[in-house]
């Protein structure tokens, strides 16, 4: 896995970034890269990992330094996430739904006393999981059928929760979820409501682990709750606006994800790169042929153009501008490019890329997932649209 070195080029970054970039990437690849094969083929993130990930902040970067955290910016964990995934996109995604989707949600809906409960314990030990989707709410995101309850009146009021959640990123892992239900089903998304929702709740259990095609070591998992009483103080946000936390939140980790893609479409590049200038046919390595050599500039080409769109939706995040369109322009081009540039590697490396003994195999499998997750990439093109001829 040591053929990763960083992108082409290091794009509007400033010295602070470029060290932050340098030392998550020297991280990856001293304490993610050995691990990779195993981890996948367990299908299990490995704990000891899990633990250095928090001791070295890239669990917290957002959160800031009164609660434990790094203090640092949205862009920063953009950073963070494309470097890592450029080693293993598995454990890009667990960093990435926990900073970009998790610790975001509550330092921007969470109240002063949640926000001291939970922010220490996301920055030292606690993994979050974002519980939305639902056997119905793929692309219709807000037609679920989780049901909240309210039991009681005033400050000893709670809510009963009943329902299935499907394909919850992180949940083997996570310790708290973020979980929409709807308490109004008459008022539509309206009646939709966000909870903070720990692990050993009475009534909330883990069910089945998908066996998937890539990511594997990321662990997707059904959640059921059965009568799960959640006191009101755990409510995120005001009663019917989970609606809203839930869209602004998913705007911000499409970029996230974007940045999962990028990172695996430059490692694939620096695995394809290596093998070219390695392998030999007919007398000489395969990087002296002009063909070859075209198509990996194709590749890097089209790489630095999604990484352009992701820094740009980043920057514009934390800037407090508008980024909604941006944001789908980097998600739907950046899954593009992963599929694409991952493809490629396996057919530079030949049947050699078609074995598991050869990192390019899991890239592969593991870039399809871009497309799906986060708002499909017919999501994306939907808001695209939307946006652009608004403007015409």
């Amino acid at each position: 896995m040591a053929a990763y070195t960083g992108p082409f080029a290091l794009t509007q970054l400033g010295q602070d970034e470029q060290l932050f970039r340098k030392t998550v990437r020297e991280i990856a690849l001293e304490e993610i890269a050995p691990l990779v094969r195993e981890m996948d083929e367990a299908q299990q993130m490995n704990p000891g990992l899990i633990r250095k990930l928090f001791d070295l902040g890239l669990m917290g970067i957002e959160i800031p330094e009164q609660y434990g955290g790094a203090a640092g910016s949205f862009f920063e964990a953009i950073l963070a996430v494309e470097e890592i995934s450029a080693v293993d996109p598995s454990v890009g995604v667990l960093v990435d739904v926990q900073n970009t989707l998790c610790i975001n949600a509550l330092i921007r809906w969470a109240n002063d006393e949640q926000k001291m409960r939970y922010l220490p314990r996301l920055a030292t030990d606690t993994i979050g999981a974002y519980a939305l989707s639902e056997a119905a709410s793929g692309s219709d995101a807000f037609a679920l059928e989780t049901r909240a309850t309210r039991r009681g009146a005033g400050s000893d009021a709670d809510f009963v929760l009943n329902g299935q959640k499907l394909w919850i990123t992180n949940a083997k892992e996570a310790s708290l979820f973020i979980v929409f239900a709807t308490m109004d089903q008459a008022a539509g998304y309206k009646g939709i409501t966000a909870f903070l929702v720990e692990k050993n709740t009475p009534g909330f259990t883990l069910g089945r682990k998908e066996d998937k095609l890539g990511i594997r070591a990321s662990s997707t998992c059904e959640l059921i709750f059965r009568d799960c009483i959640v006191p009101a103080t755990q409510m995120l946000g005001q009663p019917g606006k989970g609606y809203k936390i839930a869209i602004e939140t998913l705007n911000e980790g499409r970029i996230g994800i974007a940045a999962q893609m990028l990172g695996l479409a430059q490692g694939a590049w620096g695995h394809a790169a290596k093998w070219a200038k390695q392998r030999k046919q007919f007398g000489k390595p395969l990087a002296e042929f002009q063909a070859m050599q075209f198509q990996l500039a194709e590749m890097a080409t089209s790489i630095e153009a999604a990484r352009l769109l992701v820094y740009n939706a980043a920057r514009l995040k934390d800037s407090g501008a508008e980024f909604l369109k941006e944001a789908a322009m980097a998600k739907v081009f950046t899954s593009q490019v992963a599929e694409k540039v991952a493809s490629l590697a396996v057919e530079i490396y030949g049947g050699s890329g078609f074995v598991k003994d050869y990192p390019v195999e899991k890239l592969y499998r593991d870039a399809k997932i871009g497309k799906i997750y986060e708002g499909t990439s017919f999501m994306q093109l939907a808001t695209i649209a939307k946006l652009t001829l608004a403007k015409v």
